[in-house]
Order: C-alpha cells, then sequence, then structure tokens
C-alpha cells in the first residue's frame, strides 16, 4: 500500500500519522507485502515531508509487513546520507525495509531549491550518477580508484533494504532495466503510459546488484466497497484532489468538501475521464479490475493507492481485498 499521509482539511497532521499508524496495523495483520511512504515537501495537505522516520515508526508498529519509502527524492539528498538512513532502518528492522527511488523534487521549484541549497543542484541533470553512488554506498562496492573508496556508509549491516526505481513515464522504467533493478510504476498517475513502459521494462531487463530477473509493481488507485455512494466518493475525491494540485492548492480535501464537488458540474465533465484509472466498487469488480490490469501490464504486485478521508471505509477495503485475493493472515 502506498500512504501519502493525508492531512484532509479540519484535520491535524497528528491525526493523519495516528490514520496512518491503524491503516499500516491492518495491511500488516491481513497478510499485505509492503506499506509505503511518499516524500512530499511544502505540501500542507501531506505529512509525509520525512519518509525515513515514519519509516522507522510505522516498522516498530508492525510485525512482518516491509515498510519503506515511494520513494526518496533522491536529487533532494546526499547519496551517502539516504544510505546511512537505509541501512540504519535495516539494522532496526532486517528484511522488512524497502528503498524506491524516484528522480523528480517532490514539490516545486523554490522549495526544492530551499532543500538543496544551489541553483545548479536544480538544472544539473545527474540523476544515474547519484544512483550510482547509492547503490555503490548500499553494497560497499567502489572501484580501487574512486574517490569516495575509504568512505563507507553506516552502520555495516549484513542485509540490505531492497532497492526499487519509481516512475510515471518510461525513463524510470528504462532505468530500472538496465540496472538490474525492481520497477514501480504510478499508474495512479499515468495509467496510459504503464503498460507499454514495462512492456519495455521486461525486454531490456539487465540482471544487476539488486534483481537477477524482471520485477514489476504497479501501483493503482483502487478501494474496494460495497456501498455506491462511498465508491463515488472515492472518485470525487481524486479527481478535486488532483484538480487543487492543478491549480496550485496545498491542501487535500475533507469528507464535506468531497461530497459537495461530486454534485458539481465540473465533477460531471472530470468523471468519464476516471473510467480505467480508478477501480472503486464492489469488491469481486475490484479484484477483477486489478487482475486484468497487472496480467496486461505483466506485474508481479499490486500497490493498492487509496487516498480518502473515510477511515473506516480504507479499513473495509483493505479487509475486502485481502479477502478476494486470498493473502494470509498474520499470527
Amino acid at each position: 500500500m502506498l500512504d501519502f499521509v493525508d492531512v484532509p482539511s479540519g484535520h491535524t497532521a497528528q491525526q493523519a500519522i495516528a490514520r496512518s499508524e491503524q491503516v499500516a496495523q491492518a495491511a500488516d495483520r491481513l497478510g499485505y507485502a509492503r506499506y509505503w511512504i511518499s516524500e512530499h515537501h511544502s505540501f500542507a495537505g501531506l505529512a509525509s515531508s520525512s519518509p525515513e522516520i515514519l519509516i522507522a515508526h510505522l516498522a516498530g508498529l508492525t510485525q512482518g509487513i516491509r515498510v519503506g519509502a515511494a520513494g526518496i527524492m533522491l536529487p533532494n539528498h546526499s547519496p551517502l546520507k539516504v544510505a546511512e538512513w537505509f541501512k540504519t532502518l535495516e539494522m532496526l528492522h532486517p528484511g522488512r525495509i524497502d528503498l524506491g527511488l524516484g528522480r523528480a523534487p517532490g514539490t516545486d521549484q523554490l522549495t526544492a531549491f530551499a532543500l538543496r541549497r544551489s541553483r545548479e543542484a536544480l538544472t544539473a541533470d545527474d540523476f544515474p550518477q547519484q544512483a550510482a553512488e547509492l547503490i555503490a554506498f548500499l553494497t560497499d562496492s567502489w572501484p580501487d580508484d574512486h574517490p569516495f573508496t575509504a568512505v563507507r556508509a553506516t552502520p555495516v549491516v549484513e542485509t540490505s533494504p531492497e532497492l526499487l526505481m519509481l516512475g510515471s513515464s518510461g525513463w524510470g522504467s528504462a532505468f530500472a532495466a538496465v540496472n538490474g533493478m525492481t520497477t514501480v510504476f504510478a499508474h495512479h498517475m499515468a495509467p496510459e503510459l504503464a503498460v507499454d513502459a514495462l512492456r519495455a521494462y521486461r525486454r531490456d531487463f539487465r540482471p544487476g546488484a539488486f534483481g537477477d530477473t524482471p520485477r514489476v509493481i504497479i501501483s493503482v488507485l483502487a478501494l474496494a466497497t460495497e456501498d455506491p455512494d462511498v465508491a463515488a466518493d472515492f472518485r470525487a475525491g481524486w479527481a478535486l484532489q488532483m484538480q487543487r494540485i492543478r491549480s496550485g492548492q496545498t491542501t487535500r480535501p475533507s469528507a464535506r468538501e468531497i461530497r459537495e464537488f461530486r454534485t458539481s458540474e465540473a465533477f460531471a465533465r472530470i468523471a468519464p475521464t476516471l473510467e480505467g484509472r480508478v477501480y472503486a466498487g464492489p469488491p469481486a469488480e475490484v479484484a477483477k479490475g486489478l487482475s486484468a490490469l497487472a496480467d496486461d501490464a505483466g506485474a508481479d504486485e499490486i500497490t493498492l493507492v487509496a487516498p480518502t478521508p473515510d477511515l473506516p471505509a480504507k479499513l473495509r477495503s483493505l479487509e475486502l481485498l485481502a479477502d478476494q485475493f486470498g493473502l494470509t493472515v498474520r499470527a
């Protein structure tokens, strides 16, 4: 599951974290494989500016589910520091930590400048170099003649976090392919590009330090519910969120705001475009749609994306889809 740690209008960041705690624990208990936190900055409606800290917190509250970032926006950070964060997390929770990488800033240009403290860093296209440094720090695999050979990312750990590459275009999947990494495609952002990008990934995959065979994860907007009104609210909520982002707003809508938007002419115009992007409705129908998408895209795993202020509906959806896909409940 991918969690943006949404803070709906009228709620606090503390309430958002408490919601994430409940959802992560439910996902863990129900047998889900992964729980991921995004990275966003200067965004009033999200409490996910420091995923590395939230990962430690949520991993400590759960037992078996993998916990990680989807992702760390690498251009915002030093590769050495990212390696140290995630080696520390791996030390605390061995075999349970995921490190998903992104090359977007996760924010606006001014905030990106404040994060990076350099105008050159804003325009540099050096993600491949940054990723290569991160991999070398994670695996202690610097060439003998490299200036950083004597630099160690500590603590020293016996296992390594799983490294994944995020993307919502062909670029991220192509990078993952040539570097032997699992690819995570953001279908929730670019459904029209997913199938072609992932087929190209499998075709071009080369074994690397983090994988011998191609592995595809696809993140999808999905909510299973027996209540048509809940499904309609979920679709309208996502549409309203995207509308706000495009207009420069950083707040997340409340349940009341979503219900009002759902009956608006603006949503009536947008609603047809959500077909094939948002899977919301009866559990069997949602599961069937997700399975068909996974088959088309050649996906090994599906990551659920369910940004909604309706916590009971979100928890119930986890239960319904766990049942549909036959997940094994953890003791």
